[in-house]
């Protein structure tokens, strides 16, 4: 209670209705190539319609990146995708400047507020990449000369003086704007109107209704294919355009069309793909679970396993073998499996091997590919924690049926897949009338131990991620016996839950003068001690079968057998 001066009386709360929370345990990443969209930044894909729209369409470059994320999306509706970028990736200009605007951020923090005077023309492709050089951008800034414009039909009037311009004295601000796929890349069709920026003004402190309508910002506001760099007409003739809603603007002598070019695709580096999984590294900032690693070489899947999951301790990274491991090589796919893993500094209980790729359709381009299976292991995951919870194992007829395949570039059988399951990789195998399905649940754990299976490990992160989201309201309280009481209060009743739900068997809160030592107490510390008998997957089934005589009461043998 504080201190009061004078008689009186004071009310205060004291709350200790704090709960153990949910987290997120469905949430996939992801880093790949892509032919379009923003890179080197972290976008969250809740389907596959949405992939599309973000990241472009796939294309032989970007197919394993693109379904290797749709196949999880079939599973799940939230992957955080980043898109990763060669330096020389660069995005189409007017003028074919040959330079890389990355994302957004990148060109609001360098290019909004900057007239880019003899730079790379009026306008921009959104994002780097070649897809960009199929747009092509038309300006009508001119009453007069709207009756001539190919595309007035788009508009319901020429462009003048908006109300807000006139109000302050000022005319002439208002331009009309197109964005066009001029060489059908986009859309299919050549010449197909994508967006059209009616009345927008070159007054940058216009508005309508409240919000900007300062031609460059409501292009960077709402347009998915272009930034609008000032001045439109980059022969520099348009010095007024920009200023305020008091001035008389100048009108555009033509209309101006302009075509993108100079928008390049390059082939990425591993550099490149390790530079994006690190937008994944703080665990303070994105909460995620399961990491893909698509079709990355070991190179990059160890950098995962090393420099994001091993370090966050709260997410598992899904790894698949090299293609030429296992796609037109018949006979020697599990020795190529085997030498894949020498590759590999493996023991990880935060890291799962599958043993291959799938056969699939593509709709976007009416071919055939092969794609790797890990986004599809990461989202029989999420499917587990959907129809189960997450310390149930993701394997077998129950809960392991991969989608989407049409066939399995390699089909082990039990031979093989003995020789791949002492190794830490996870079968997945095509049985008749039962569909393709995942046929294991280790982790890349070399040491023997509870930690060597899938649900444990993903058992003990809910725990963990759980259990310290809540510890958090522990810290600066006093190291009595008060507060460690309501720790222990705080944590058994989750516990007890996760009992009832089957995902462990026993377990005991220690959090008392014990482990709260007067030297622990001293160093302002607290220790909770949380002692977990996980729940184990069952991975062999012995059945005996005996027979026995007619007259046999079977009483007097079950059990001596």
């Amino acid at each position: 209670m504080a201190f009061q001066l004078s008689p009186g009386v004071n009310v205060s709360e004291v709350d200790l209705t704090t709960v153990v929370p949910s987290v997120l345990t469905t949430a996939g990443a992801f880093a790949g190539q892509f032919s379009w969209g923003p890179g080197n930044k972290v976008i969250l894909i809740d389907n596959e319609v949405n992939l599309v729209s973000t990241f472009g369409k796939p294309d032989s470059n970007s197919a394993i990146s693109f379904f290797t994320a749709a196949s999880f999306l079939a599973y799940g509706n939230n992957l955080s995708v980043v898109r990763a970028l060669q330096a020389n990736t660069f995005n189409a200009d007017v003028a074919g400047s040959g330079k890389q605007v990355a994302n957004s951020d990148v060109f609001e923090n360098s290019y909004l507020n900057v007239d880019q005077l003899n730079g790379r023309g009026a306008f921009m492709a959104r994002y780097p990449g070649s897809l960009g050089n199929s747009l092509s951008v038309s300006v009508c800034a001119n009453t007069s000369l709207f009756s001539s414009w190919t595309y007035k039909n788009y508009f319901t009037s020429a462009p003048g003086t908006s109300d807000y311009v006139s109000a302050a004295g000022g005319s002439r601000d208002e331009l009309h704007i197109v964005v066009i796929d001029a060489d059908g890349e986009i859309t299919g069709t050549q010449g197909t109107v994508l967006e059209t920026y009616p009345f927008v003004s070159k007054a940058f402190d216009a508005q309508i209704n409240g919000a900007t309508n300062y031609y460059k910002q409501v292009v960077f506001n709402q347009s998915k294919y272009i930034y609008v760099v000032d001045p439109v007409d980059y022969n520099n003739t348009y010095f007024s355009w920009g200023t305020s809603s008091s001035n008389t603007f100048t009108n555009a002598a033509t209309n101006i069309t302009s075509n993108l070019i100079g928008g390049t695709d390059t082939t990425l580096t591993n550099a490149n793909i390790q530079l994006a999984y690190d937008e994944f590294a703080n665990k303070e900032e994105y909460d995620i679970s399961l990491v893909l690693t698509g079709g990355a070489n070991t190179f990059v899947q160890q950098y995962v396993i090393d420099n994001v999951v091993n370090v966050r301790k709260d997410c598992v990274a899904f790894i698949s073998p090299p293609q030429t491991a296992v796609v037109n090589n018949a006979g020697n796919e599990t020795t190529s499996i085997q030498t894949w893993l020498t590759t590999l500094a493996r023991s990880s209980s935060y890291a799962v091997a599958d043993s291959g790729w799938k056969y699939m359709y593509d709709k976007y381009n009416a071919v055939y590919r092969y794609i790797p299976l890990n986004g599809d292991i990461a989202g029989l995951c999420v499917n587990t924690d959907t129809v189960r919870d997450p310390w149930f194992s993701p394997a077998g007829f129950n809960r392991g049926q991969i989608k989407n395949a049409i066939k399995l570039a390699w089909n082990p059988t039990k031979t093989y897949r003995d020789t791949l399951y002492s190794a830490g990789v996870n079968p997945v195998v095509s049985f008749p009338g039962q569909g393709i399905v995942l046929y294991g649940d280790k982790t890349l754990q070399n040491k023997p131990s509870a930690f060597d299976r899938i649900n444990v490990r993903r058992l003990f992160i809910v725990l963990e991620k759980a259990i310290a989201r809540a510890a958090e309201f522990s810290l600066f309280e006093f190291n009595d016996e008060f507060t460690r009481a309501q720790f222990v209060a705080l944590v058994t009743p989750f516990l007890r839950d996760v009992q009832g739900r089957r995902g462990i068997y026993d377990f005991r809160v220690v959090c008392d003068t014990t482990n709260n030592t007067p030297q622990v107490i001293d160093s302002n510390q607290f220790v909770g001690d949380i002692y977990i008998k996980p729940a184990r997957s069952i991975n062999f089934i012995q059945l005996n079968f005996v027979a026995v005589g007619t007259g046999v009461d079977f009483t007097t043998i079950v059990g001596a057998a």
